[in-house]
């Protein structure tokens, strides 16, 4: 299972779906492909200062004040890895928390 977790200071991205076999997990390439893209996004879009961390089944991403656009990337974000958990259910993605500080439901 992959969990999300936001904090004050960044987010963590861990584990590895288990929706199909390497090579074939599309929860995996989604929820890998949107946090990279949220990488680079911040990196490039914006004067944020951001470190991240990409190995393995592991992303964290850490900044601090983002401005109002890596705020609004980050939002998406959390928007498009909570539709992915709804669509496929907390047995794959988990977000933590969810906008009103509890675990979302499918």
């Amino acid at each position: 299972m992959i969990t999300v977790i936001r904090s004050d200071h960044g987010l963590t991205v861990n584990g590895h779906a288990g929706f199909a076999k390497t090579g074939n997990d599309i929860v995996c390439a989604a929820v890998s492909a949107l946090a990279q893209g949220l990488i680079h996004a911040l990196s490039d879009l914006t004067e944020d200062e951001i470190f991240y961390n990409v190995r393995d089944g592991h992303i964290e991403i850490f900044f601090r004040d983002l401005s109002e656009q890596g705020k609004l990337l980050t939002d998406s974000f959390f928007l498009s890895v909570g539709d992915i958990q709804q669509t496929y259910g907390e047995n794959f993605v988990t977000v933590y928390p969810a906008p009103d500080g509890r675990k979302t439901e499918c």
